[in-house]
């Protein structure tokens, strides 16, 4: 059993290396545990057995009540390994009352990113190594995504590229109007492109902004598909240019190729993993990265110094890179 109870993109990230130790491992029974709010992507792809969700929301205490009254169901299945991917109070409890044969536990503290860490806790048990293995199989057909696309105004053709605005705090946004730019300069060479924006609420603002200015080109699908349903459409893009979050990792954890735009944020711990993905970051600042919800000086230069046709460049390497590979 591998347990990771939050948050989503924390989740994500552990997906693909478990994906690879059930490669390794095809007779294996795994299941994973995890929040109720985090199940939909891990019961949506072909790894576990049994996705085991845990009540209470954020709330520790109602997650404890809820995790031990899971305890008669988790003895019967009879775990021989116990994958703590989260290392909390309430997982280390779990783990010792399973009693397992193997075990192990994620490091919480090395500046190393959590895909790494995730991989070395997997190897730690002992069942040989591990790596990014981004090829899922889905539960979800591709007609019922290109459904989605098709409504919301793909023509069935047209490339697609994902845009993500969505960095949690100011001090993660690149201007909008850069991604306007952005957009400008992928059409004027790759003109059977439409840009697709999908996700949380926060975003919609955005969204909309751009449909305005780019009509057609735009693809809105904020708020009108599920988490399973976004993890699954990621997968049909040619490129993700994403600041800091969720949809970041449900890309780079499929191969996607990922470009990341990190403000504030710590690139040894959250950065896009495999050498599909780029994270243009502020570490090499002085003052980056700095964690804060707001730039100090005001005006976000760790991002804004990186213009609309540099992101583009990068960005075209990138996609350069997946299609040589290919």
């Amino acid at each position: 059993m591998a347990i990771r109870y939050q948050a989503l993109g924390d989740v994500v990230i552990s997906l693909p290396y478990l994906n690879s130790l059930k490669e390794r491992w095809p007779l294996a029974t795994i299941d994973f545990l995890t929040r109720e709010e985090d199940a939909a992507i891990p019961r949506s792809i072909h790894i576990f057995d049994k996705v085991i969700p845990i009540r209470g929301g954020r709330n520790s205490k109602r997650q404890l009540v809820y995790s031990l009254l899971a305890l008669p169901y988790l003895w019967w299945r009879r775990y021989d390994v116990v994958l703590d991917l989260q290392n909390h109070r309430i997982s280390r409890i779990l783990r010792m009352a399973l009693m397992p044969k193997a075990w192990c536990e994620f490091d919480k503290a090395s500046p190393i990113s959590a895909g790494e860490r995730n991989r070395l806790s997997i190897e730690a048990v002992g069942l040989g190594p591990v790596k990014i293995h981004p090829e899922f199989k889905s539960k979800i057909k591709k007609k019922e995504i290109h459904s989605l696309l098709a409504a919301a105004g793909w023509d069935g053709q047209n490339n697609l590229v994902i845009l993500n605005p969505a960095g949690f705090f100011p001090s993660r946004h690149w201007p909008i109007e850069n991604y306007a730019k952005f957009v400008k300069e992928w059409i004027y060479v790759q003109p059977n492109t439409q840009f697709v924006f999908i996700g949380i609420a926060r975003i919609q603002e955005k969204a909309t902004h751009l449909k305005q200015q780019l009509g057609s080109l735009i693809i809105d699908l904020t708020g009108k598909t599920n988490i399973a349903e976004a993890f699954a459409l990621v997968n049909e893009a040619k490129l993700i240019l994403s600041e800091d979050g969720g949809l970041m990792h449900m890309a780079w954890v499929q191969g996607v190729p990922t470009l990341a735009l990190f403000g504030s944020s710590r690139k040894d711990w959250s950065a896009p993993q495999g050498a599909w993905s780029h994270c243009l970051d502020s570490s090499d600042l002085a003052c980056g990265p700095c964690m804060l919800e707001h730039c100090k000086f005001g005006d976000n230069r760790c991002l804004t110094r990186y213009s609309p046709e540099f992101v583009f460049q990068e960005a075209m390497k990138l996609v350069g890179k997946r299609e040589r590979e290919q």
